[in-house]
Formats: C-alpha cells, sequence, structure tokens
C-alpha cells in the first residue's frame, strides 16, 4: 500500500457514507495517533485495538449527531506522498469558520491546527475535515 493515511481516511468517509456504527483499519502508530486527534476534537467516539493474527486492527467507533446527521461531511487527504504540504503557525487557518480542522504532524506528535495553534508548532498538513 502506497498511502495509508489515505487508505485510513476513505475507510472513514466510506463507513460515515453508509452510517456505521464503526470500521475497522489495519493499525498502525500513524493512524492510531490521527484518530485520537479526531477524537479529542469531537469527530469520532473512540477508538481500540484488537490483537489479531497475523496483524493488529484498529477499530474506530464513529460519532453522529443526536437525530443520526452525520459529523464527518467531508474528510480530505491533504498532503500527499507525490507532494508534501508544510504550513507555520503564521500561515494556519481556520477550516470552514472554525467548524472543521486539519490534522498535522508536528515536532510534538499529530495535532489537530487548534492544539497546534496553542502549541506554537507548524509541520505537516496530513488532511483537513469537517
Amino acid at each position: 500500500m502506497t498511502d495509508p493515511v489515505a487508505d485510513l481516511l476513505t475507510r472513514i468517509r466510506n463507513a460515515v457514507r453508509v452510517d456505521r456504527p464503526f470500521v475497522d483499519v489495519p493499525f498502525s502508530r500513524l493512524k492510531s495517533s490521527i484518530v485520537d486527534a479526531l477524537k479529542r476534537e469531537g469527530f469520532v467516539w473512540d477508538h481500540e485495538t484488537i490483537e489479531g493474527k497475523p496483524a493488529a486492527t484498529l477499530r474506530i467507533s464513529l460519532k453522529y449527531g443526536p437525530a443520526g446527521e452525520k459529523l464527518i461531511q467531508h474528510i480530505e487527504r491533504i498532503s500527499k506522498p507525490g507532494c508534501r504540504v508544510y504550513v507555520g503557525v503564521s500561515e494556519m487557518r481556520d477550516i470552514r469558520q472554525g467548524t472543521g480542522i486539519s490534522v498535522l504532524s508536528t515536532p510534538r506528535g499529530i495535532l489537530s491546527n487548534r492544539e497546534a495553534r496553542k502549541e506554537n508548532v507548524g509541520g505537516e498538513v496530513l488532511c483537513q475535515l469537517w
């Protein structure tokens, strides 16, 4: 697989479209950190690692609104293997007037754009969602 982050985002996007309560993806620490950032920002309920043979699986519990509306309307990969996108703190913009987030890979770990601004660090923009 060339881009495991794009695979993660596509699996989440497809599961949300068909109103699945959870989605399973192959485990990696990077994917787990990205889902942690989504959990801190309130886009997913939780995640757990399911040990298995030959490899572990990451189970992500998706979050929906009280009337069943989708909280993740749009999810998009920004920095791709062929074209990396980096931003500094001063270049970070709000996504959809603050209703969306960017997920960044920073020297302090995987953070949302709000957390990165608070920590005063920039980094590689992995994805955006709202």
